[in-house]
């Protein structure tokens, strides 16, 4: 006896269990039942317990329930109670406890911040929601800070730091350019998970200025952008230039080519590092490598494998990707970062723990007075969780003591329970990672049985099988159930019949004996019910004789049977299956009531074909084999198109139909697949022959559709898959009797030809639509809007009809009929038409011209008055023609332009329009007969633009330090010459550019002469003119100086042989002709020689971005030409090189304040240039120089330095 006594608790709890699985009620859901019973509230629909909200808008905290009688509702926030009648900002919906705090007028989401709780409470106990914490979504902008443009050798690894705002939630980061197009990325190139960009090595193609990073906050829909990163990768090539640029001729310099490296992990750092993951959650790993060549990233799990269909990587493989990671996941993860010269690895340890997960969370137990039950509440987690009890929202143990009620761990046992037992329960897990809450109520109640299944159902099942009778019931305590057949039946019971909990009654086998009444009695101890349900047993379904195995040869027929008996009471339906499928969509099938007949049999009907019979209760099916083979071996069996038809008859002769047979012929070893019926019509078209129909090959009778007044004859031709059968002969002739037209003619139209006339127009019916003699029309007319009667004319078998004397372009109505000997055709539909029309009266009116730019106007006019049209208006034309140019003087034939603008608009763009130009144009109204009279003139100027380029550039006289230009000015100035730019630069032997010069010309002048120039160097100029809107296109040239003393030297040398004594006497007898060579002396010496250079051009770049070397930066000065003439004579020949590139503004974004390479000058009132020039990047002011003599050489280099 002790022994029995000392039952553990635990074993008392499973007890406990088994009985209440044994004892406790199902509530059925029938919405009837559920709205008459008492019912605890049940939250149905809560906020998320982190719920981020938008600041912007008005906050709604979600809080629904269910119960009966319905719940009220309270909150609590922080933990206190929330008094929503103090606060104007909030308000519950009504029958609802969902609450809105308006922001949107006035309040601060927040001042909102906090834990709300929800509780729901009726007579029989409180459900309660999660802890809800509110907070607004948060978007900060990015801190101000100084971003160093980032200087890096070609092959260098690099990271650009990102550092976004702390958002709320967190931001997604991307990177993109100031055109906003994301920054492509490859293996070399990444973005992190921390949102850096990363380069494993830095290329030369890397260089820019805009890399932007982009904070996008989802939850406002905003974007915030960081200050632009400016990237400057150095290559080899171009730091040797920037080295030999700063050291003198006797400096040592170098730099080692770009050096390839064996890869180092830019992140993460060091060799191992940890990394902690919830159960359920992605687990991302990250490895990115520095390194050249470009490192490849590979992913390995120590001591195991990757997990298979839940493993993914991005990024270029450095982001391993692990999704619904679990506590097998653990353990080390290692990357290896690899290229040709080595590796790098990194380990990172993974440890998966859990928030609280159920095993078995509590459920609604539903007792009737003293019954047994427990409510269990497992749930697991890592570490594992603690689990806690709360009734009616109060925790257990400070609630109102109820003794049928006992806590023991994660399960409550509940004994004897009574009505105020009812209360909801919270049970509550958790640990640091996170918590469960669970409401589940245990509902007491006393309800007598009840019977939910209708009266009097019937039921009908196939006799020999199994029957089953509903009883559904409810009833608290558990009513007890019994089953009686008939009125005064006794009750059922033995091993043929099947009691089920639910209460349903199971009859294994049905017979027909079975058919009858069966009564249904619940009862408990608060009273007794019974519902009575009916049983029909019906025949079962039978096939009497099944389709059989056939063989049957190729293009023979053959037939399936399917003959069945079934219960006279259903209504059976056949179908028939080919392997299990449908039948072919092929009319060779024919389904008859009890069989299949497939004709013309070919290799592809070769199968299974399956009969199955379907009743409401029951379904059988029976299945047979068909196999197709060859015909009996015969001689080759020749293909070829079938033989004509013949014996074609005409039966059955009627007004609008014939019935035409006729006999095949020969199918030549391939079945026919169908006839062509063709017709002639030996009265209107004789000899020409037309289709009518066709119809498959098995049918060899066709009834034809006929029209009135058809000589007809026919003829059938017969087809296989070879091809067409040559026509049959021609059936005999049958006419059939003439009746009124059936149809009228189509494509009626009304248009004027001339002002006063309508022209009325149609498609004439062929000669057997016709369907009689005497084929003519009835043409009528009226106008449209006017009540008038119709005008009516008969015509001849035409097509036009002339109305005269019309008003212009009036609409009218009209219709044409047709009739022959026998009468008219059907009333016929009208369609509108107008009379012709006449030119336009009067001009657009309010002619306005908004001049846009200086190639671009926009003209406004007034509509004219649709009645002034006098027809169909196409659009307005706008005549424009340019008067003078403003800039010349000198007048060409003058042009004109026409832009139509089609329909009633009122205004037009005229592009195309020459700048500083005086225009005129009018604008005319037009319609289908042309156009109308021309507004006044208008009179409009466009504004300057910038000129062409000019029209040559010469260079010429080279000296040893000075060469003269001269140029024509712009073909097109566009508007007033300002002044000319000339930029120029030195050329040296490798083709590279020196510094640019540049000097501003008065617009007044046509040549100039560059002193101060290096000898014997190759130059390259650049020439354009400006107006006040700005500069025009350039043109280039090259020039080069005269050769240096050297060449000079051996010049004079062989001017010294003229000078020896041999020739001195012979000099002397002639005196005049001594004083002659005496002067070509003098000219030679000062002359020179010339020795061209071969021309580079494609090795002449862009100057406006080529690097300044001081060391041979020149300067020049220029006077007007008539000023030095009698100092620079010219010389016979000039040494330039021209060239066809131009450098234009847009080829480069650089500009020459960016290099330093301006110009500070002004001109003297006789035009010539005083000031200095500085390749310095600072821009100085320019001091005026007294003299207008050129500054030395000297002068000019220290201007450099």
């Amino acid at each position: 006896m002790t022994k029995k006594k000392s039952i553990s608790a635990s074993k008392a709890s499973l007890v406990l269990f088994l009985c209440q699985m044994i004892s406790a009620l199902d509530v059925p859901l029938d919405s009837k039942l559920l709205e008459e019973l008492s019912q605890p509230p049940t939250i149905t629909q809560q906020s998320p317990k982190d719920y981020i909200v938008d600041p912007r808008e008005n906050i709604v905290i979600q809080c629904e329930a269910k119960g009966k009688p319905p719940p009220s509702f309270s909150w609590t926030r922080n933990g206190t109670h929330f008094d929503i009648d103090k606060d104007a900002q909030v308000t519950m919906k009504p029958n609802s406890g969902t609450l809105v705090i308006n922001i949107m007028n006035g309040g601060k989401a927040e001042a909102y911040e906090g834990v709300y709780q929800c509780t729901a409470r009726n007579e029989r106990g409180a459900a309660i929601s999660n802890n809800i914490v509110i907070r607004p979504s948060r978007s900060p902008l990015w801190t101000k800070e100084k971003l160093e443009p980032n200087q890096v050798r070609e092959g260098d690894s690099l990271v650009l730091h990102c550092r976004p705002p702390v958002g709320l939630p967190p931001p997604i980061i991307f990177w993109m350019d100031n055109a906003f197009q994301r920054l492509p990325q490859s293996e070399r190139v990444s973005q992190g998970l921390n949102g850096d960009l990363y380069f494993s090595n830095v290329q030369p193609e890397d260089t820019r200025e805009d890399y932007i990073c982009y904070a996008r906050f989802n939850h406002t829909q905003t974007i915030q952008q960081k200050q632009p990163i400016s990237v400057k990768v150095f290559s080899m090539d171009s730091l040797n230039d920037t080295i030999a640029a700063n050291l003198s001729d006797t400096d040592v310099y170098g730099a080692r080519p770009v050096t390839e490296r064996q890869p180092v992990l830019l992140t993460p750092t060091g060799s191992t590092s940890t990394k902690v993951e919830l159960r359920g959650n992605v687990l991302l790993l990250e490895c990115i490598a520095a390194g050249l060549p470009t490192p490849v990233i590979r992913w390995i799990k120590e001591g195991g494998e990757l997990p298979a269909n839940r493993t993914f990587f991005e990024n270029f493989k450095k982001t391993l990707k692990i999704i619904d990671v679990s506590e097998a996941d653990s353990g080390n993860y290692k990357c290896i970062a690899r290229n040709i010269l080595g590796s790098a690895h990194h380990v990172i340890s993974v440890t998966v723990k859990a928030a609280p997960y159920w095993i078995t969370a509590p459920r609604n137990l539903v007792l009737s007075p003293g019954e047994d039950g427990t409510l269990i509440c497992r749930a697991n987690g890592n570490p594992k969780p603690s689990i806690s009890w709360l009734a009616n929202g109060v925790p257990i143990a400070i609630a109102p003591e109820d003794p049928s009620r006992k806590v023991d761990g994660d399960t409550i046992i509940f004994s004897h329970v009574q009505e105020r037992s009812s209360a909801v329960y919270q049970c509550n897990a958790s640990n640091e990672y996170g918590y469960l809450l669970a409401n589940a109520f245990v509902n007491v109640l006393a309800e007598p049985p009840r019977i939910l299944t209708p009266a009097n159902k019937l039921y009908q099942v196939i006799a020999d099988s199994p029957a089953l009778l509903d009883c559904a019931y409810f009833g608290s305590p558990k009513p007890e159930i019994e089953w009686f057949k008939g009125v005064k039946g006794s009750i059922l019971h033995g091993s043929e019949y099947i009691f089920h909990d639910n209460g349903t009654l199971e009859i294994p086998v049905a017979q027909k004996d079975s058919t009858g009444a069966y009564t249904c009695v619940a009862r408990n101890k608060l009273g007794k019910i019974q519902n009575e349900v009916q049983l029909e047993i019906k025949d079962p379904t039978v096939i009497i004789k099944q389709p059989e195995y056939k063989v049957i040869q190729r293009y023979g027929q053959v037939s399936f049977e399917c003959i069945i008996k079934h219960d006279s009471t259903l209504l059976p339906t056949v179908i028939w299956l080919k392997d299990n499928d449908e039948l072919p969509d092929d009319e060779r099938f024919l389904v008859g009531k009890d069989n299949l007949t497939i004709m013309n049999v070919t290799d592809k009907d070769d199968g299974t074909y399956t009969c199955i019979v379907n009743t409401t209760l029951d379904s059988v099916s029976a299945s047979a084999v068909l196999t197709v083979v060859a015909a009996p071996p015969t001689p080759a069996i020749i293909y070829a198109r079938p033989n004509p038809p013949f014996d074609l008859e005409l039966t059955g002769q009627l007004e609008r139909s014939v019935e035409l047979s006729w006999i095949p012929g020969d199918e030549n070893n391939s079945p026919i697949t169908n006839f062509v019926i063709e017709y002639e019509d030996g009265l209107h078209e004789p000899g020409l022959w037309h289709y009518q129909t066709e119809v498959p090959g098995t049918q060899t009778t066709v009834q034809l559709k006929l029209s009135p007044y058809v000589n007809y004859s026919f003829r059938v031709i017969a087809v296989n898959e070879i091809g067409r059968s040559q026509p049959s002969e021609p059936s005999e002739q049958y006419l059939t009797k003439s009746a009124n037209p059936d149809e009228n003619p189509s494509n009626v139209q009304g248009i004027g030809s001339e002002p006063d006339n309508l022209v009325i127009t149609w498609e004439s019916l062929k000669g057997f639509q016709s369907n009689g003699p005497g084929l003519q029309y009835k043409v009528s007319w009226r106008q449209k809007d006017v009540d008038d009667e119709w005008t009516s004319v008969i015509v001849a078998n035409v097509s036009k009809y002339i109305v005269s004397g019309t008003p212009t372009f009036v609409p009218y109505e009209i219709k044409v009929q047709a009739l022959n000997d026998l009468g008219y055709a059907p009333e016929p539909s009208e369609v509108i038409g107008h009379s012709g029309e006449d030119l336009p009266m009067v001009a657009p009116g309010n002619v306005q011209v908004h001049v846009i730019n200086s190639t671009l106007a926009k003209v406004h006019w007034d509509p004219v008055p649709l009645k002034t049209v006098r027809g169909h208006l196409q659009g307005y034309k706008v005549y424009y023609w340019k008067v003078q140019s403003l800039s010349r003087r000198s007048r060409r034939h003058v042009e004109k332009k026409i832009l139509t603008f089609k329909g009633n608009k009122t205004f037009g763009m005229l592009p195309g329009l020459e700048p500083y130009s005086t225009y005129k144009l009018n604008v005319r109204v037009a319609n289908g007969k042309g156009e109308g009279p021309a507004s006044p003139d208008k009179v409009f100027r466009t504004p300057e633009g910038v000129p062409s380029s000019p029209s040559f550039l010469k260079i010429t006289n080279p000296t040893l330090d000075s060469l003269t230009l001269e140029w024509g000015s712009p073909t097109h100035p566009n508007g007033v010459l300002t002044s000319y730019i000339l930029k120029f630069q030195p050329i040296n032997n490798t083709h590279e550019l020196g510094p640019l010069v540049e000097i501003r010309i008065p617009a007044n002048e046509s040549s100039l002469i560059l002193k101060n120039l290096n000898y014997s160097t190759r130059y390259k100029f650049y020439f354009n003119a400006q107006t006040s809107v700005g500069s025009g296109n350039q043109i280039t040239e090259e020039a080069v100086t005269i050769m240096d003393e050297g060449k000079m030297a051996m010049a004079s040398r062989q001017v010294d042989i003229a000078t020896q004594g041999w020739f001195i006497g012979l000099m002397c007898a002639v005196a005049l002709l001594i004083l002659i060579l005496l002067i070509v002396c003098f000219i030679r010496r000062n002359k020179g020689g010339k020795y061209p250079v071969k021309e580079k051009e494609d090795a002449h770049a862009d100057p406006e971005i080529q690097p300044m070397k001081e060391d041979d930066g020149t300067f020049g000065e220029y006077r007007s030409l008539e000023s030095d003439a009698e100092d620079h004579k010219p010389l016979k020949k000039g040494s330039r090189t021209p060239s066809d590139r131009t450098v234009k503004k847009e080829d480069s974004d650089d500009s020459l304040v960016d290099y330093g390479e301006g110009v500070n000058g002004q001109f003297n009132e006789d035009g010539s240039f005083i000031g200095q020039y500085s390749g310095k990047k600072e821009k100085e002011p320019a001091e005026g120089n007294e003299s207008s003599e050129a500054p030395s050489p000297v002068n000019a280099m220290n201007s450099f330095v």
